[in-house]
């Protein structure tokens, strides 16, 4: 059972593994780092040859690492969250449930978590929508530490955690996803014609009209490759997932917008949408494209409410391959949670035109490149993955009207004013 409300909140020291990055070894489970040394010659951009991007879902950063060591964590007098149910006041609380409910995120449920700058309105939005159907819904105040997600404690410790990570809307997966790979989330109102999309935190995946350009265009033309790798029982709709091995691998879906994209179609790639068997053959055999997008099963994804060991082994089993394989040496994996899926944080998330952004979740950067048990503390979203991807692979491209095939998204995310820079993260 939970634990009851917390008055104060008394950041409990880590397990002593999660302070240190010597000590991951210790913990139960986790993969020991690469002795593959670090490429040789000078650093920078020119040592990646892969970016792997993980995409987990619905986490908050406050929700797993809001007591990190040298992180901006839960403050030592949070805000009080009221229960209008119960009429107390809820503060954040050591949450040791392996599976939790979650509450709303969408941006109804954005605006009453934030409530206008106080950050006092995640239970108010979790009783409010029926759905979610949580016995407990002063869970989405509790967090996790390292007790509960010892893997990603330990390739926190080892590796680059970034804690001003945010996400790119105020709205849920499809949008998060979305983002991911394009920059953008619209509706079109004429199938194909990429000049007929407009600004949407609201898409229906099922309606497959994806127009506007994605980052596999500017790959495919400056041939570099890419795979995007589905596990079966990816998100279909709230609550509704078949981890049937065959079942919907490669339908469009929240987690997988590829088929629906109008330039993957064209460009001829539907086949680059793949199983995720293959990223692990692909990681082991020394093949990996030059870009991977790699989503998760249900029951793996951190998606209430599956279990969160699941969760940390699947990860583990994608990480190891690539760790374990031979283009471990010049991979960059960026292991990331998609929005906040209603969970308490504490940081009021910059405004970034009309869509976002959304509360902050975790960010992971891992590769033996990377910075030792750093913690980066630039404001990043997917915009972030999307022009270290740019500027490693495209010359700095970016998705806009240049890219012969122009759309009419209203700004260039990649360029959005203070926007940090993943290449910051390298050695």
């Amino acid at each position: 059972m939970k634990h009851a409300a917390i008055v104060s909140v008394a950041l409990l020291p880590l397990i002593a593994a999660c302070s240190a990055g010597s000590q991951n070894a210790a913990l139960p489970g986790i993969h020991a780092p690469s002795p593959n040394p670090s490429p040789s010659g000078p650093g920078g951009l020119s040592q990646i040859q892969h970016i792997v991007v993980i995409e987990m879902e619905n986490r908050s950063f406050d929700n797993y690492f809001g007591t990190f060591p040298g992180a901006n964590g839960i403050p030592a007098n949070p805000s009080c969250n009221p229960d209008p149910k119960t009429g107390k006041c809820i503060f954040p609380y050591h949450d040791t449930a392996l599976r939790n409910y979650g509450g709303p995120h969408s941006d109804w449920a954005y605006a009453v978590d934030l409530d206008a700058g106080k950050m006092d309105g995640f239970i108010t939005a979790a009783e409010s929508e029926p759905k979610y159907a949580d016995p407990d819904p002063d869970e989405v105040m509790g967090y996790h530490t390292c007790a509960e997600i010892p893997t990603y404690c330990a390739y926190a410790s080892e590796y680059t955690l970034a804690d001003e990570n945010f996400a790119a809307t105020t709205s849920w997966s499809t949008m998060a996803h979305l983002y991911l790979v394009s920059g953008w989330s619209a509706i079109c109102s004429v199938p194909g014609d990429p000049t007929s999309c407009v600004s949407s935190n609201d898409v229906d995946f099922t309606k497959g009209n994806y127009a506007w350009t994605d980052i596999t265009w500017l790959l495919h033309e400056h041939r570099v490759t890419w795979g995007y790798f589905v596990y079966p029982g990816g998100l279909l709709e709230p609550y509704v997932q078949d981890d049937s091995p065959g079942q919907n691998e490669f339908a469009t879906t929240s987690w997988n917008p590829m088929p629906a994209f109008t330039d993957v179609q064209q460009d001829g790639e539907e086949s680059d949408v793949q199983s995720g068997s293959q990223f692990i053959a692909d990681a082991t055999g020394g093949l990996l494209p030059s870009v991977c997008w790699v989503t998760p099963p249900f029951a793996s994804s951190d998606h209430p409410a599956a279990n969160i060991d699941n969760g940390q082994s699947w990860v583990k089993q994608q990480v190891d391959a690539v760790m374990q394989g031979p283009d471990w040496p010049s991979t960059i994996i960026l292991l990331t949670w998609d929005e906040w899926g209603g969970m308490y944080d504490h940081v009021m998330p910059p405004v970034v035109d009309g869509l976002g952004y959304g509360f902050r979740t975790p960010l992971i950067v891992i590769g033996p490149m990377v910075k030792k048990g750093y913690i980066d503390h630039q404001m990043l979203s997917s915009d972030a993955y999307l022009k270290l991807i740019e500027d490693v692979f495209l010359g700095g491209e970016r998705i806009d009207s240049r890219d012969r095939r122009p759309d009419s998204r209203p700004d260039v995310r990649e360029n959005t004013p203070g926007l940090g820079d993943l290449a910051n993260d390298l050695q």
